[in-house]
């Protein structure tokens, strides 16, 4: 899995916190709140405001409502009802929606004395934080689930409220929330709504199936501890079908066969963990069973890693063939089966590959709440498929700057490339043949990519050999209205019009972000929020009078690099300035590093002496 300071992961919370004891809440009207809950939702009696931190009696029925800063009596209740709420809770209401890295970066940068200047109030379904980056090791068992999450309460203790709940809905005229705690926790469900002066967006992204039939029902997702614990247990329930005496020597290679869909960070981790744990452990209590054991990784493009220096590619595929793992490169999943996967290569021939467990570790899509609140903003405001478009202050647009966006749900507004598509053209046709070769368009994009900044993963990989398929298939789908030739064997010499080129960068810039989807991203977005805040010092009574004022400074990410671990203790490292580190050494960097950014100290401790134990002990193989 890809560590550039981490990754940001999202998962429902397994552990629930009681709605009716919210602490010093303000009880409104239960046919109020049910007007503001979407319909089929059970509503549990109350209705939170962010606006008072006093608990109001409740009267014939808790009939009362939310006014300003104040509770007042609903139509038809008594007027003698004492609503008063004390002046000195009317701090700005800061509403933070997400657990993972974007908002706890921004807690961990508030300091308790900053965090009194507001009313803080996180609100997630899941009750920790979850360090993504060592998701493969945990399901594996080289390190321990519980080494790696951090309750949110103790992150949260004197700076804020915290509320196990999911937003579903958001109303930015009103500057308020529906929230409803989690459906999976088998409880009833209960819904209840927020009012915020500053609403914090760090809910991520969902896993995206891209519409391929019986992934969602036949796959193992990524992207928590439930998903790493699921593989886990499928694993060994694998093993132990493959060992009964009755079992037939194709249902074997069949149980036996791992396949890993994707070959990004997570994927090649995934995969990398598997055969550490078959090499190391397996073989020694399934003596007769690991010569069946087969480990894949599909992946669309003609290398792994593609997003790291090339060199770290072609490094990760000899360590891959070293240690028997396959790579089925240039190849796309059809459609999954429960016990299969139909694949299609280059050439369009499509085969079945045979599974005891397939991981798909391969795109991102919106996050529900995140679409919900686009359909909700003036028109136009938001065009984005894939996150809610921010400016360079990180405020959403459309929002009048009272709503912030970071991490995965966000991508910063660029200035569009194809505005300047002419002039863009007419510098990098050299030979004026109204055509651009690719290798003229691989050195536009490099240098178009210093003012276009979202062109910069094209320019990086965009050679002559591989950049068509790199771009995802948008210069090949250009390419093939009018280019001749076999279109798997691109070369300079093959060239797109002044029209297509004006389609790819209208594709590139509807679709892409700005800023790669990475905990590194996210973790600076919540310090830079937390940096705004921490120097605006609001006037008393504020509360519900607007956004903050226009930041001086924009944000601005600094890449740190790129990690990865690629098996048998080694790792790929890609740094800045100091090009691609492999083998041992990275391997030690990499151990020490996930270490070292683990979110406390009790982290640091637990992760270190799970390494320890590991290499001592071998990992847990059992199924619990």
């Amino acid at each position: 899995m890809q560590t550039q300071v981490g990754r940001l992961r999202g998962l429902p919370g397994h552990q629930s916190s009681r709605i009716g004891s919210l602490p010093r809440a303000q009880l409104v009207s239960s046919r109020i709140a049910r007007s503001a809950v979407p319909r089929g939702r059970q509503h549990c009696g109350s209705v939170y405001s962010a606006a008072t931190s006093t608990k109001e009696p409740s009267l014939e029925g808790n009939r009362t409502q939310t006014q300003g800063n104040n509770v007042v009596p609903a139509p038809g209740m008594s007027k003698h009802v004492d609503t008063h709420v004390p002046q000195s809770v009317k701090k700005p209401r800061i509403v933070i929606l997400g657990s993972g890295w974007g908002a706890m970066s921004f807690i961990k940068g508030m300091s308790k004395k900053d965090s009194q200047k507001y009313d803080i109030t996180l609100v997630s379904p899941r009750n920790y934080f979850l360090y993504t980056p060592l998701l493969p090791a945990v399901a594996t068992g080289t390190v321990e689930e519980r080494s790696i999450v951090e309750p949110i309460r103790r992150i949260m203790a004197g700076k804020g409220k915290y509320f196990e709940a999911v937003a579903s809905e958001i109303n930015p005229e009103e500057k308020s929330l529906v929230a409803c705690f989690p459906a999976d926790t088998g409880m009833d469900e209960c819904c209840f709504k927020l009012e915020y002066d500053i609403l914090i967006l760090g809910v991520g992204s969902i896993n995206n199936t891209f519409g391929i039939q019986g992934v969602q029902e036949h796959t193992f997702f990524f992207k928590s501890i439930t998903d790493a614990n699921k593989l886990r247990r499928q694993v060994s329930e694998c093993f132990e079908r493959a060992a009964l005496p009755n079992t037939s020597q194709e249902e074997k290679k069949q149980l036996l066969s791992f396949v890993v869909v994707g070959g990004g960070p997570t994927g090649v981790e995934v995969a990398a963990e598997l055969q550490d744990m078959v090499e190391s452990d397996l073989v020694k209590v399934y003596p007769d069973l690991v010569r069946d054991v087969r480990i894949a990784v599909i992946e669309l493009q003609d290398h792994v890693l593609s997003t790291y220096d090339r060199r770290i590619s072609e490094y990760t595929r000899q360590i891959f063939t070293r240690n028997h793992i396959d790579l089925i490169l240039n190849t796309k999943v059809k459609a999954v089966q429960r016990h299969s996967v139909t694949v299609s290569d280059a050439s369009g021939s499509e085969s079945q590959i045979p599974f005891g467990a397939c991981v798909w570790a391969t795109g991102v899509a919106m996050h529900p709440v995140i679409k919900q609140l686009q359909e909700r903003l003036p028109k136009g405001s938001q065009t984005h498929f894939r996150s809610i478009i921010t400016d360079e202050f990180l405020r959403v647009k459309g929002s009048n700057d009272t709503i912030y966006a970071i991490g995965d749900a966000a991508t910063i507004e660029q200035p569009k490339a194809l505005d300047h598509s002419s002039e863009l053209f007419e510098a990098a046709d050299t030979n004026k043949d109204d055509k651009l070769t690719l290798a003229e368009l691989r050195q536009l994009m490099s240098q178009a990519s210093k003012q276009y900044s979202h062109l910069e993963e094209h320019a990086r990989f965009l050679d002559a050999k591989y950049g068509a398929k790199r771009f995802g298939g948008l210069v090949r789908a250009e390419i093939n209205s009018e280019a001749a030739g076999p279109l798997n064997e691109l070369s300079d010499d093959t060239a797109i019009t002044r029209t297509q080129f004006e389609d790819l960068l209208a594709k590139i810039d509807k679709g892409l972000r700005a800023l790669p989807a990475t905990a590194q991203v996210a973790r600076q977005e919540g310090e830079y929020l937390a940096k705004l805040l921490k120097k605006h010092n609001p006037p008393p009574h504020t509360q519900g009078e607007g956004a903050l004022p226009r930041p001086k400074k924009a944000f601005k990410y600094t890449h740190l690099g790129s990690l990865a671990y690629v098996g048998a203790d080694k790792a790929v490292m890609d740094i800045p300035k100091m090009g691609p580190i492999t083998g041992w050494t990275a391997g030690l960097l990499w151990r020490g590093f996930e270490t070292y950014s683990q979110i406390s100290f009790r982290n640091q401790s637990l992760v270190a002496l799970d390494w320890v134990r590991t290499k001592l002990f071998g990992r847990d193989i059992s199924r619990v």
